[in-house]
């Protein structure tokens, strides 16, 4: 996953002052090195890093934390703002009927995220037409032909057609579409061809949106294509694709606080519903293992819980006081395939072992322990499920034998209750955390809206 190297380096560091007994001048040096360095590897622009780093230095140095907040608190607080600056901020996208533009070049993914997009809008409630302007790409006609039939959307080309501006300007006149997407057409590199072709199709149709579709793995050269195209057509927003890749994606991040137009959309997946509004607060947040307790409740969602279900077990859960009762309930509900991924994905730093990232081979691995954990509670009595404190060495000893899994792991399933009581008591503890910072929180650039970390 793209981020991957820089969310570990991050987290690293949140542990660090998270460990630190006092925070003083040589801790702030280690830090902003510390900083510096994730921040560079993952290919953030110099100057951007650099900026950063002062601004935490220098908050640091003149601001005293708000009382109650320690200071290992403060400056993870300080360096959460600071890093978010370098995100945007998140934005109330209008889902309302529009012509959307999109530009950007060649291998960016383009043509695929105006399918994504249309499918997302049908999703919606939306009717959309795609509108194929390449001209120039061999193949651009057909692929978005086609992509228009996976995601039933309406189509409008002229097949050999030279002029975009002509094909752009009938197709918004004979499609009868609430949402219009243009796909305009790339180069392998920026030149001034490009530039008035894309200057030229806005004019024609001064369409409501225009997105700049940026590759996460581009690295340095994204600034430069950002600027470019920014101060040709003034873009709206931002579509970072293929975050679901194994690139640093700084480059791309530094692009956006370049130009300073919001990211709308990530693209997460080849697939054509991989895509999701991108939320900076949110994401931030998982990149520094803070958790993510809204994409929790989504994963919660997709069990067959009921809304009533689904909030009086994620209360237990956060209160800690759930018992092995409440445990193998959550455990059947939540043995759907790819539903350990997301819930361990949106679990605060402090539920993963060491802070560690888990993988996949972890989590396959959690399935089957899931698994063998349902045999040795299916073993128990009602009383000890939810008494679980009574379970003695007599009580595992017959809980083994009838489940043929030995004690060893009857033992294991407890200690793991235990940790799973004290880890998600941590995640309260998180949400409180955050609670406070929106609170203590005044004036300046970041309001309490920008600082919610929901």
């Amino acid at each position: 996953m793209v981020l991957d190297s820089l969310s570990d380096s991050l987290k690293g560091i949140m542990r660090k002052i998270s460990g630190s007994s006092y925070i003083d001048k040589n801790t702030l040096k280690d830090i902003s090195k510390d900083i510096q360095r994730a921040l560079l590897k993952a290919d953030v622009n110099v100057k951007l890093v650099l900026s950063l780093t002062n601004s935490v230095g220098s908050r640091a140095a003149n601001e005293k934390p708000p009382a109650g907040m320690t200071d290992q608190d403060f400056i993870i607080k300080i360096i959460y703002e600071e890093l978010l600056k370098i995100l945007g901020e998140n934005i109330n996208f209008d889902l309302k009927p529009g012509i959307i533009m999109l530009a950007g070049l060649y291998g960016n993914g383009k043509t695929t995220t105006a399918g994504k997009l249309a499918k997302f809008f049908i999703k919606k409630g939306f009717s959309t037409a795609l509108i194929a302007a390449d001209v120039h790409r061999a193949g651009a006609y057909e692929q978005l032909y086609q992509i228009s039939k996976e995601v039933n959307s309406q189509f409008y080309g002229i097949k050999g057609e030279k002029n975009p501006v002509k094909i752009v300007k009938e197709g918004i006149n004979n499609v009868d579409a609430k949402i219009k997407i243009i796909d305009t057409s790339g180069r392998d590199s920026l030149d001034d061809s490009l530039i008035s072709e894309i200057k030229d199709i806005k004019k024609a149709v001064n369409p409501d949106t225009v997105l700049f579709v940026l590759d996460a793995t581009m690295g340095q050269q994204a600034g430069p294509q950002a600027k470019t195209f920014h101060e040709a057509v003034n873009i709206n927003g931002v579509i970072i694709t293929k975050m679901d890749g194994t690139g640093k994606a700084g480059g791309a991040l530094s692009a956006v606080a370049e130009i300073k137009s919001p990211v709308y959309f990530i693209g997460t997946g080849e697939h054509m519903d991989d895509i999701e509004i991108f939320n900076p607060k949110k994401f931030l947040s998982r990149l520094l293992g803070m958790g993510d307790i809204d994409a929790l409740m989504e994963a919660v969602k997709e069990t067959n819980f009921t809304d009533e279900e689904a909030e009086e077990s994620m209360e237990k859960l956060m209160s800690g006081k759930f018992n092995l009762k409440d445990m193998y309930d959550v455990w059947e509900k939540f043995s759907k395939p790819g539903l350990l991924k997301k819930i361990f994905g949106s679990l605060p730093l402090a539920s993963m072992p060491g802070g560690n990232k888990i993988n996949e081979n972890q989590i396959d691995q959690a399935g089957e322990k899931l698994q063998l954990y349902r045999v040795i509670l299916d073993s128990m009595t009602f009383y000890e499920l939810e008494n679980p404190d009574v379970l003695n060495a007599k009580r595992i000893k017959r809980i083994a034998a009838g489940s043929g899994k030995g004690e060893t792991n009857v033992r294991n399933l407890l200690k793991e209750y235990r940790a799973m009581k004290n880890n998600l008591k941590m995640m309260k503890r998180n949400r409180n955390f955050k609670k406070m910072l929106k609170t203590q929180i005044k004036g300046g650039d970041l309001s309490l809206d920008n600082i919610d970390m929901k």
